[in-house]
């Protein structure tokens, strides 16, 4: 079960020493709220955050301050459309690399990919989180509320909402949902590195004990983990024509067979055309990890939410972990994923 947490004394504003010449990234910024939003977020249990002052826990899960203004106002006006392609993972377990992935699937003929010459296509000068946007942190955040009715079907979203939240337009509709998880000692290494990197210079690093320790406590970004992965593997078994249920280790072991796995899920499977065009090898050749990293809007470019494109890209391995868990920590961690996944038959 979720950690349960006596709720602390929230600050107005976030404390830091930046000049009023430099302001904080809006990632850091936290929206107005009313007095209603107040009262609610005052009444959740309320950790320390990773990056951001604060985490609280909404319906089991845990979201920074402003990220639960995205929630709130995503649940109360998202209007899914049956076409709709939900991309949804935990943080940092490999969500940059999916966005891409479906937005070349499913747009190939609008944007075509050519093995041979990638020079005109949207991923080659757009971060994948601007061309799939996220719902909660991007969409519906700053207590905005967008016209998505005029986007061309199908629509691409992504988001780290548990399943337990989801619009409920979401289960209404007939969209499709593709989950992607990935080994929780490698996800947490890459979340910790990740959240050290917008950290600002004066806040200093989380050491990876502290991190260690509340990753595992379930006090984690959209976290807990290990609930939240259940939640959708749950979901992928009882309507598997509505929820495809992928891991980053499987994808990376067998590109070729997953990304096919994945148009087909989608209704856009690929032609025997396509295929001796070579246009599947040329898709994984254009969303791999050497040639996002290696392009310019992503080794200097930033969102305009503050965080830079290059800390999306830091090394997107399998086994990462193995460099800076101990051992009681792996055992720790592999206690808990037995105990939380196993029996029900989900294993990395």
């Amino acid at each position: 079960m979720p950690t349960t947490v006596e709720p602390i004394k929230l600050s107005t504003s976030i404390p830091t020493t930046t000049p009023p010449h430099d302001p904080l990234p809006k990632y850091l910024q936290e929206d107005e709220m009313t007095q209603e939003r107040k009262f609610l977020v005052s009444s959740l249990p309320t950790e320390k955050g990773w990056v951001a002052n604060y985490l609280h826990q909404y319906q089991g899960f845990w979201h920074t301050t402003r990220q639960l203004h995205g929630v709130l106002t995503c649940q109360t006006h998202f209007q899914a459309q049956d076409s709709d392609i939900l991309l949804v993972t935990t943080p940092k377990s490999g969500t940059t690399w999916l966005k891409a992935l479906t937005f070349a699937l499913v747009n190939r003929f609008d944007h075509v990919v050519d093995p041979e010459n990638h020079n005109h296509h949207p991923l080659l000068t757009n971060n994948p989180h601007e061309l799939v946007p996220f719902l909660e942190i991007k969409l519906y955040i700053e207590n905005q509320v967008p016209d998505l009715t005029t986007l061309k079907s199908p629509r691409i979203f992504s988001t780290h909402l548990p399943f337990v939240s989801l619009p409920k337009s979401v289960s209404d509709s007939a969209c499709k949902i593709v989950y992607l998880c990935r080994n929780p000692k490698d996800t947490f290494v890459s979340l910790w590195h990740f959240t050290n990197s917008l950290r600002l210079k004066e806040m200093g690093s989380n050491s990876l004990e502290e991190a260690f320790g509340k990753f595992c406590r379930g006090v984690s970004l959209s976290g807990p983990y290990w609930d939240h992965v259940l939640d959708y593997w749950k979901a992928s078994l009882e309507k598997p024509e509505r929820v495809l249920f992928l891991k980053f280790e499987e994808v990376k072991m067998e590109p070729e067979l997953h990304l096919k796995k994945l148009a087909e899920f989608l209704g856009c499977t690929f032609s025997p055309e396509e295929e001796a065009s070579g246009l599947v090898d040329g898709i994984l050749k254009l969303c791999s990890f050497d040639t996002l990293s290696n392009l310019e809007v992503n080794k200097t470019g930033k969102l305009p939410s503050g965080e830079e494109n290059k800390a999306f890209f830091r090394r997107g391995e399998i086994g990462d972990w193995k460099d800076y868990l101990t051992c009681e920590m792996i055992q720790e961690m592999d206690k808990i994923t037995e105990e939380k996944l196993h029996a029900l038959g989900l294993k990395f």
